[in-house]
Parts: C-alpha cells; sequence; structure tokens
C-alpha cells in the first residue's frame, strides 16, 4: 500500500478558495509508482470520504500511469495538475475542462493525437509544460488559450511552427529546444511580452528580422544550431541580457560585414578642429557651424582620442555577463581602424578572438 498525503497549503490566496470558505489543499501522490489503477481507487476513496472540492493541487507525477483516472474530473477545484514522469500516450479530453491554470505533462508517450481536441473551457490556463514527449507538430487547439504566459515544448519532434502563434499574445517564455525546427515564422516577433525564447538544439539557419521586435526579451537561447549569421537588429534589443550563441557556424563576417562608409568632408573639417584644439568663436564661424562642433562625440576606444559627428562606425563587441554569458554590445567607433586590436577592459584578445569564443565555447 501507499500513504498518500494531502493537507493545507501554505499560501491560498483568496481566488483558491473554494466556495465553502475550506483552505484549498494539496494532495500528494508522485514518487510512488502507482499504476492507473491504484490511483483511481485511492481517487475513488478521497470522493467517498472527503471532499473533492478541498482540493486545489494534485501531484502525481513520477509513478506508472498509463492512462489517467476519470475519476480526475470530479476533483472541479484543481488549479494545478502535475502528471509528468508517467507512460501517458493522452491527456484526456475532462482535463481540458478542469479550471487549472498550472498543467505539467512532461516526460510521457504524448504524440500528436494524445491532446484533447479543443482547450476552449482553459481559460484560466497559464503554465503548460509537455517537454518531453513525442509531438510532431504544434498543437492547434493551444493557440485559442490567450491566458497562456509559460509554454514549455522542448524535447519533442516539432518540425514547424504555425503562423498563428502570435495569437498567444500573453506568452512570456516559450521553450522549444531539442525539436527539429528549420525556421521560425515571422509572427514570433509579435509576442510583444515576450521575455525568455529558447531555440536551442534545432536546425536553424537564420533568423527573422521581427525578433527585433520583442522588446522586452531578456534570454535568447540559440546554441546548437545551424546559424551562420544573425540580423544586425537583435542588436537594439535594449533588455537583452542572456545569449547563448554555441556550438553555431557562426563566422566573424557578423562584425566586419557592417558597412563602413568614409566620412564627409565637413565631418574630416570638424573632426580636425576639435582634435587639435583648434580656437574658434562667432566671429570666426556661423552659428550653424559651431553647433555642429558643439555635438562632437567622443569615440568609446580607449586607446584613440578621437572624435566623430554624423559619420561613425557601429561595432558588435561581446562582452561578459555575469561571468558566465557574452551578450552583445552595439559601440559607436570614430573610425573602422579603431576595431583592430582594441582590446576590452581586461586587455585580452582582438574582437576577432573574441567572436571565436563566443561562437564556438
Amino acid at each position: 500500500m501507499f500513504n498518500g498525503y494531502y493537507g493545507s497549503t501554505s499560501e491560498s490566496s483568496d481566488s483558491d478558495v473554494p466556495p465553502n470558505g475550506t483552505l484549498a489543499k494539496t494532495m500528494d501522490l508522485n514518487y510512488l509508482l502507482l499504476d492507473s489503477h491504484t490511483v483511481q481507487k485511492h481517487l475513488e476513496d478521497v470522493c467517498a470520504h472527503s471532499r473533492p472540492d478541498t482540493i486545489d493541487t494534485m501531484l502525481l507525477n513520477h509513478n506508472a500511469i498509463m492512462t489517467l483516472p476519470p475519476v480526475i474530473e470530479r476533483f472541479q477545484h484543481l488549479r494545478v495538475l502535475d502528471i509528468s514522469n508517467n507512460r501517458l500516450t493522452a491527456i484526456p479530453e475532462f482535463v481540458a475542462r478542469l479550471p487549472l491554470h498550472t498543467l505539467i505533462a512532461k516526460n510521457n508517450l504524448i504524440d500528436d493525437d494524445g491532446f484533447p481536441k479543443s482547450f476552449e473551457s482553459s481559460v484560466h490556463l497559464k503554465v503548460l509544460n509537455v517537454s518531453g514527449n513525442r509531438l510532431s507538430h504544434f498543437p492547434e487547439q493551444l493557440l485559442p488559450i490567450v491566458t497562456l504566459e509559460y509554454l514549455y515544448m522542448g524535447s519533442n519532434h516539432l518540425v514547424e511552427l504555425p503562423k498563428d502563434i502570435n495569437r498567444l499574445i500573453r506568452l512570456k517564455f516559450l521553450c522549444l529546444g531539442g525539436n527539429h525546427l528549420s525556421d521560425v515564422p515571422v509572427t514570433l516577433g509579435q509576442l510583444d511580452n515576450m521575455k525568455a525564447l529558447n531555440l536551442s538544439d534545432n536546425a536553424l539557419e537564420g533568423l527573422p528580422q521581427s525578433i527585433a521586435n520583442l522588446k522586452h526579451l531578456k534570454s535568447l537561447m540559440l546554441h546548437k544550431n545551424r546559424l551562420r549569421t544573425l540580423p544586425i537588429e537583435i542588436i537594439s534589443l535594449k533588455c537583452l541580457s542572456e545569449l547563448s550563441l554555441r556550438d553555431n557556424p557562426l563566422v566573424v563576417r557578423f562584425v566586419s560585414d557592417m558597412t563602413h562608409n568614409p566620412p564627409s568632408l565637413l565631418e574630416l573639417s570638424a573632426r580636425t578642429v576639435k582634435i587639435n584644439n583648434v580656437p574658434y568663436g562667432e566671429r570666426d564661424l556661423p552659428y550653424n557651424l559651431i553647433e555642429y562642433l558643439a555635438s562632437a562625440h567622443h569615440c568609446v576606444n580607449p586607446k584613440c582620442k578621437g572624435v566623430f559627428f554624423d559619420d561613425r562606425v557601429e561595432h558588435i563587441k561581446f562582452v561578459d555577463f555575469c561571468g558566465k554569458y557574452r551578450i552583445p554590445l552595439l559601440q559607436y567607433l570614430c573610425s573602422s581602424k579603431c576595431i583592430v586590436n582594441h582590446s576590452n577592459a581586461h586587455g585580452d584578445s582582438t574582437d576577432s578572438n573574441m567572436m571565436r569564443k563566443v561562437l564556438l565555447g
């Protein structure tokens, strides 16, 4: 036999309290290697001798369940259901009718035919984890769940994403690592609330420029793909603090291919005046030129004393973040010559060597 536990949770918000005012409880039946029949019998006993409407969390992970017991449908106040690490081949239709805000079904045997036909009743679902299953197509029935904020679908067999994935307007975290994606739709860049995107360990050869529209993106995992280039627009992601690029055939061309236009005669003249501290005043120059000279910017290269005005060199430098990640930083230099032997703060290697570390490390 087994010792199943369910007791009062330490935290229960007003929204989690059943109508009768009883504190919500957690039923913990995980790590017991229970089969479907045993779980069914136990839950029937709970319904017969207790109150299923007081249970808001049910933990059935790490068991030997092959078919989810239908008696679970009687627990009509469930908010969290964890059925991960079992032998399930399908998520029954009744699960989509429960008032869940978290459904964890990772590491099972669920394939494309094992999803409920409709999630239209799932008006509260915020977290869905179906990683480590056998899905080869993105379930279209997930798209109407506009409440979804965290979607984990890593380690499946997905070959493409639907073009209307932008319907998941509240999505903050999307994990698609360990699939077979060769590209992602442009509409992925319309998920305005996205903060973390994991596309690692796929077959991506490029990314759409629309990725740069994810203005709140903090983490972008792209390692173990076939990327040979990245959209330059990615540098505009000011919130990006974590970028993983290892194990991609990216080349240093990502930096060196930026066009360096020669400065204008006005630019060169103004630089000469500023660098050599040539004196000037209102009697010497018209007001518009004095204003122009006042707009000088100093080159960020600490070894260079140059300045620039309108013409500058945009340069990407990868810098350490928390000692673990390297992120792209857009720098403005006065000349392309400043890129050569432009060491970092610790006097390490040139940018080409830094790039090699970033892309291959």
